[in-house]
């Protein structure tokens, strides 16, 4: 698996000072438009995921879309949109998350999740892990479920797998 993930780890583009001074932003669009980095990364993460029972993956917008779908028809489950404020047409919950300045809100709609599914919420990158407390904070609107969660890449220093607690199965498969 190490030589894949290096491979991997070879197609995320690093652009200094991106977008202020200061920060090492990573960049995943060299990843998504390589056809084998999105084939290594798919099976990668099936592999993990095969077999567990996800009934429903959770993509976090927008990027949290790109491998959430792939993932939802590989492993046979249902595909649910987390969108931000204001996107999404039915009734709906909410969770609002704070910000560096100010605070924004994601939403899912009331009737995409039912008792008994278990769910991976995928997105592609954690950080401070602030959307993913509030996408957590939608699903527990909505009832009890077993939650697995997944990153393509987790900057570890930032501490957002702390955020997330000690609850949850989460895994990335890139750490820097």
């Amino acid at each position: 698996m190490m030589d894949r993930i290096e491979y991997l780890r070879k197609q995320v583009r690093d652009i200094p000072d991106f977008p202020i001074p200061g920060i090492l932003f990573r960049d995943l669009t060299t990843l998504f438009k390589d056809p084998r980095s999105v084939e290594v990364t798919t099976d990668l993460l099936v592999q993990r995921y095969a077999g567990k029972g996800i009934t429903k993956v959770l993509g976090i917008e927008s990027r949290g879309f790109i491998f959430g779908s792939i993932l939802a028809y590989k492993l046979n489950a249902g595909f649910v949109p987390i969108r931000k404020k204001g996107k999404l047409p039915a009734e709906k919950v909410v969770s609002t998350y704070q910000l560096e300045y100010g605070e924004d809100s994601i939403e899912m709609h009331k009737d995409a999740l039912v008792p008994g599914d278990r769910i991976l919420l995928h997105d592609d990158l954690l950080a401070t892990g602030g959307t993913t407390v509030a996408a957590l904070n939608l699903i527990k609107q909505l009832g009890h479920f077993d939650i697995s969660i997944c990153f393509l890449i987790e900057l570890a220093e930032l501490g957002g797998r702390k955020k997330i607690g000690p609850d949850y199965d989460v895994f990335s498969l890139l750490s820097y």
